[in-house]
């Protein structure tokens, strides 16, 4: 693979990795976009990614099987969630010692919009949260075979997210937003980490990745529930300047316990099919773009989920 091709396939690999527990450990993204898991090395040196992802949940779910919200009786007995959009923009800070060992300091700062009715109420209440998110930081290390196929990650995420945020209007006005749309868990989660990558062919490249994420703690009276997220893929490099990716991204969560969890409605088990593309304008610069279309979504209770959702960015090595 000559050096423009391989610049033009390394921003596809960028690190959508956080964002399958950033922004998605409420909105069900599982997107694999970390460029060492897939088989792309810079060598050594520092490697700056920006990211936005856009998340639409607007469809509600249970089990797997849609709910029209038009059907609805208020007041309900129940809380009935009407809409929340997330705009998350993710920097990935990297830097590379050695071929063999990497560092990585993931820093999300999200815009999060949502609608409910509360249970007993007829009328919706409205809440808005704005600001950084949980920070991950994540090492790796790929040496254990000369073309460094094989990799393990281990890190953590830390409770850097704020937890507080209340309902600005509506009749839950001034109550605290539930916990999973706060901007953080408020938990410490342990991160651990493998992948596999390799040829298919001289333009065909694959992927294979696991990650899992769990709380070590609880934090107010809410636990976050352990999550795994499974990812593969293909690639095509026979392009100049472009290379198209296809993966299939699984995720699967527990749902979160705690005096303030909302237990009967989380944990979820979630397919993706997730198409993407890549294009290098500049030597040292690519843009990206990924779109997920979910293929199989089993929810516990009631759950919004996206039809879709968009992932868009630019990738830049110093």
């Amino acid at each position: 693979m000559n050096a423009h091709v391989l610049r033009a396939a390394l921003a596809m690999a960028f690190s959508a990795l956080a964002p399958a527990a950033l922004a998605c450990g409420i909105c069900g993204c599982s997107l694999n976009s970390d460029w060492a898991s897939q088989g792309y090395q810079f060598g050594t040196g520092f490697n700056v990614n920006l990211r936005f992802d856009y998340i639409d949940q607007d469809q509600l779910r249970t089990g797997t099987g849609t709910v029209d919200k038009a059907k609805i009786a208020y007041p309900a007995s129940q809380e009935i969630q009407l809409w929340t959009i997330s705009r998350t923009f993710l920097a990935d800070l990297c830097y590379s010692p050695t071929p063999d060992w990497s560092v990585s300091a993931l820093i999300p700062v999200t815009d999060r919009t949502h609608a409910t009715v509360a249970e007993n109420t007829a009328a919706p209440s409205f809440s808005r949260s704005s600001g950084p998110g949980d920070v991950w930081l994540l090492g790796r290390y790929q040496g254990f075979s000369k073309d460094r196929s094989f990799g393990l990650q281990l890190g953590l995420k830390l409770p850097t997210g704020r937890i507080g945020d209340t309902f600005s209007r509506g009749p839950a006005r001034g109550e605290t937003v539930d916990r999973g749309l706060q901007l953080g868990t408020g938990t410490t989660d342990l991160l651990v980490g493998a992948y596999k990558f390799g040829a298919l062919a001289p333009a065909w490249g694959y992927f294979a990745s696991a990650l899992a994420q769990i709380p070590t703690g609880s934090k107010d009276g809410f636990r976050p529930g352990n999550a795994l997220n499974l990812s593969g893929g293909v690639r095509y490099t026979g392009f100049a300047a472009l290379t198209p990716q296809l993966q299939l991204n699984l995720r699967a969560e527990k749902p979160e316990t705690g005096a303030h969890a909302d237990t009967p409605n989380s944990g979820a088990t979630l397919a993706y099919l997730s198409p993407g593309l890549t294009a290098s304008i500049g030597p040292d610069l690519e843009l990206f773009a990924f779109l997920q279309i979910p293929v199989y979504q089993r929810v516990t209770g009631y759950q919004l989920e996206p039809r879709h959702l968009l992932s868009v960015g630019v990738s830049y090595r110093f």
